[in-house]
């Protein structure tokens, strides 16, 4: 935690950042409560990725919906989140039963290798079977290599697995094409086409969007809208009820593909409105290209916005949005996803937004020093979170060693150790306590980091209220 210049105030703007992927939304759920409990000012709400999540909920009063039973981090959904996809799975099932059967002519052959070693001790002992045992074997191993049999069979059931390949990517590519709500075009190979991004994260994009709206119908039976009616309905919400308590104004930070650039997506109250959402006309034209405010034409980008900030860059497909043809860009269709180096774009947006001081919740701990390796992963997805994970550690060093100048105070909430990697969404086996850990655990902690961390050091000591804590 980096030491603040300014002790803790209450009267100042706060902002409070959420950055993670995956499983690290746990533990930010884990800090909303506790600072919930705490009652503690927040002004300002903002995420990236995962965080994105708790922040829009947070925003409208909702932080609840992250931690109560059948909330979004207690719901049995959570476990399906960032699988690969499919044809992937297929693929290798089909590549582990066509290696199986072309094995079978050289196990046979092997299996020799047990039989005369048992022959030549039965013919030691003096028992005759060791050479009835040899004859049986060499009169299987003729059968077996009979036109009729091994020969036969093993080119047909390659065939067949290869063909069942062949079908499941011809079908994953046209449920892909399908579904597809935008067209691009595109460059390179079509056969890449066939295959498309490994890592699927609809589950966690519908997961969301039905608990963002759960929380807005109340208990309307209602069926979920399109995104764009979903969007403006929160947009509505939130800015109607600006300056009511429970809300607070909001931040997200995507990236773009196509622009190169960290996109931010807000809605703030004025002043901080006319600083960050420059007019039609300005002259800060790069400023119009990164900023949109969701207060205005672009109040239906929510649900887009939280479903690329869900996206994983690199093995998810990205989120296709089409601009406004009065934008900045023209009713161009782009690309948007998560990056994890983003959290620094957002802590400087915080501050832009006139926040004078900022707690940011990170799941991951301090980077690690001289004998604390950790085995590496061999799965595939665990690999893919240990390169996230090391991202967002770096990413958020860096932002707390050049931004934290720009506030009276900043303050970090994370753990001080962590075994559960953003795509552990079952939990994960920690090797220091020799047990699994739940995400249930990571909430837990997250919540009593909070406290340790921040509310009983500063708040105590700023004089703020700090709500007792029953430890039954």
């Amino acid at each position: 935690m980096t030491e603040p210049r300014d002790s803790y105030s209450p009267e100042r703007r706060t902002a409070l950042l959420f950055t993670g992927t995956g499983a690290d939304g746990a533990y930010h759920a884990g800090a909303v409560r506790a600072l919930q409990e705490a009652g503690v000012k927040i002004d300002v709400v903002g995420g990236r990725g995962i965080g994105a999540m708790g922040a829009v909920l947070a925003a409208v009063d909702g932080g609840a919906q992250l931690w109560d039973t059948g909330g979004f981090w207690k719901s049995p959904a959570v476990e399906t989140f960032y699988q690969w996809r499919w044809p992937f799975i297929v693929l290798r099932w089909l590549g582990v039963a066509l290696l199986a059967v072309l094995a079978v002519p050289a196990a046979v052959i092997l299996l020799g290798l047990v039989v005369y070693p048992i022959a030549l001790l039965l013919g030691m002992a003096g028992l005759a079977v060791g050479a009835y045992f040899v004859d049986g074997f060499m009169w299987a191993l003729g059968r077996a290599f009979s036109p009729g049999a091994l020969p036969t069979w093993i080119p047909r059931l390659a065939a067949l697995c290869s063909t069942l390949a062949l079908i499941a990517l011809g079908t994953g590519a046209w449920l892909a094409w399908w579904r597809s709500p935008l067209y691009r075009r595109a460059t390179g190979s079509r056969l890449w086409t066939l295959l498309g991004s490994p890592v699927d994260a609809g589950a966690a994009i519908h997961h969301a969007t039905e608990t963002v709206w759960r929380l807005l119908k109340g208990g309307a039976a209602i069926k979920t809208p399109h995104a764009e009616d979903l969007s403006r309905r929160y947009a509505e919400l939130l800015a109607e009820n600006l300056g009511q308590p429970g809300f607070r104004e909001l931040l997200l930070v995507v990236h773009d593909l196509d622009a190169n650039r960290d996109l931010v997506f807000g809605l703030v109250r004025d002043p901080y409105r006319r600083m960050l959402f420059p007019p039609p006309g300005s002259v800060t034209s790069s400023r119009r290209a990164e900023a949109q405010d969701l207060s205005s034409g672009t109040k239906g980008f929510l649900a887009d916005v939280l479903a690329a900030a869900l996206t994983l860059p690199g093995v998810s497909e990205s989120r296709l949005v089409q601009f406004a043809p009065d934008s900045y860009w023209r009713g161009e269709t782009h690309r948007l996803i998560d990056r994890p180096a983003s959290i620094g774009r957002l802590v400087e947006e915080a501050a832009a937004a006139g926040a004078e001081q900022v707690v940011i919740v990170a799941a991951t701990a301090d980077p690690p020093g001289p004998h604390e390796l950790r085995p590496r992963r061999l799965d595939g997805l665990g690999r893919v979170g240990e390169q996230l994970a090391s991202a967002e550690t770096a990413a958020l060093s860096d932002a707390i060693r050049h931004l934290h100048h720009r506030f009276q105070g900043m303050y970090v909430i994370r753990p001080s150790h962590n075994p559960i990697g953003p795509l552990d969404l079952t939990g994960a086996y920690d090797e220091k306590s020799d047990r699994h850990q739940p995400l249930e655990e990571l909430m837990e902690r997250g919540y009593e980091d909070t406290y340790r961390q921040f509310i009983e050091p500063f708040l105590g000591a700023s004089g703020d209220r700090v709500a007792q804590v029953a430890r039954e």
